[in-house]
């Protein structure tokens, strides 16, 4: 079986629901497209507009976080930058993310259903062009399901593979080969990348994405089964051009 591209995600709000996708564009340098764009700060997280650069991600309502966070279901329209959120037990809410005003409205509303979650004070921050991301390498994100597939055998129940929040899902691949990639570069589609490093994983990965459980512990279950905490893997763009759903990843000298 060859390897191929098998989903695509975005994230428009970090920590968010993951958006799917059939194609992208990716551009030379640039992150992952519509991903990461907003951030829901708790309490003053020092990011600064005027000098933006990387900021932890714990300063953030992110799964790692705040768990429940996984149980709000959010959706974003691109070309109206319209956002809608719902959950259950409270009404649902559309709002313009470029819009102060409305972005204020979803502070209030997520600090109530986040209730004693929200230790500080909300705010919902635009990176006007930066991307927040975990790190700040990491452009694009790829996950070999193969390896997903592996660790759930080992561990003897289901992972899903939306724990792990990547970009682009790989199918076809042996499991854990993508350990090796460091430093290599692929071809997705027509689009060159350099593969960069192997993601260590975070506590994110503990909360089941559908219900918001924190039900496996998911990093020091990777050491004990591999040695390792990593799982995925940064990429860099090397090139612009589409990606899609049913591109095939080939591995270039």
């Amino acid at each position: 079986m060859s390897a191929t591209v098998s989903a695509l995600y975005r994230h428009p709000v970090k920590g968010f629901t993951p958006e799917p996708l059939t194609r992208a564009h990716l551009t030379t340098d640039r992150a992952f497209p519509g991903d990461r764009l907003y951030a829901v700060e708790v309490g003053p997280s020092g990011f600064n507009l005027e000098a933006p650069g990387h900021v932890s991600k714990m300063r953030f309502a992110v799964l790692a976080r705040i768990a429940v966070v996984a149980r709000i279901r959010t959706r974003w329209e691109e070309a109206a930058g319209r956002f809608h959120a719902s959950t259950p037990g409270h009404p649902d809410i559309d709002v313009i993310l470029h819009d102060p005003h409305d972005r204020a409205r979803f502070e209030v509303w997520l600090t109530a259903v986040l209730g004693e979650d929200a230790t500080a004070p909300l705010r919902l921050l635009s990176g006007q062009g930066h991307r927040f991301m975990d790190d700040p390498s990491g452009h694009v994100s790829i996950l070999n399901l193969a390896s997903v597939r592996d660790l759930a055998a080992r561990l003897g129940r289901p992972v899903d593979p939306l724990r792990f929040r990547a970009n682009v899902y790989v199918e076809g691949l042996p499991a854990w080969v993508e350990l090796d990639w460091p430093g290599r570069t692929l071809r997705l589609g027509a689009v060159r990348m350099r593969a960069l490093k192997s993601i260590v994983r975070c506590a994110a990965t503990h909360v089941d994405p559908a219900t918001g459980a924190v039900d496996i512990d998911l990093v020091p279950e990777l050491y004990r089964l591999y040695g390792h905490r990593f799982c995925g893997l940064y990429l860099s763009v090397l090139d612009d051009g589409p990606i899609a759903v049913g591109d095939p990843l080939e591995m270039l000298p």
